[in-house]
């Protein structure tokens, strides 16, 4: 494990966001309020507050089918699971099927 000492939030985020990677990221605090606010200045595509991963009751989850699981800059290709996955890895079209054949005089 690396510790890189930090004199405030705004180093930390910069710290953290000096990197080609941005899948996950985790602040690590009791003021949610706060982990929140430096959450949202990190350039990742997942942030855990509080912890690093998800926990549900006394269960670890790394990953929940329908949540958007990605990164961005270096660390991933769009977003993964429900309607985000569909969106990354789809093309809408629109397609129309005529009941009958149209009739166009010569």
């Amino acid at each position: 494990m690396a510790v890189i000492a930090v004199a405030d939030d705004d180093e930390a985020v910069s710290v953290a966001n000096d990197t080609e990677y941005g899948l996950t990221a985790g602040v690590l605090t009791e003021d949610t309020r706060r982990g929140l606010a430096v959450a949202r200045r990190l350039r990742t595509g997942i942030v855990h507050i509080g912890n690093q991963t998800v926990h549900i009751g006394n269960q670890t989850v790394d990953d929940e089918p329908q949540a958007p699981f990605g990164g961005v800059k270096a660390s991933g290709y769009g977003r993964f699971g429900g309607r985000w996955g569909v969106e990354a890895f789809t093309t809408t079209r629109w397609l129309t099927i005529a009941a009958t054949p149209g009739h166009y005089p010569f």
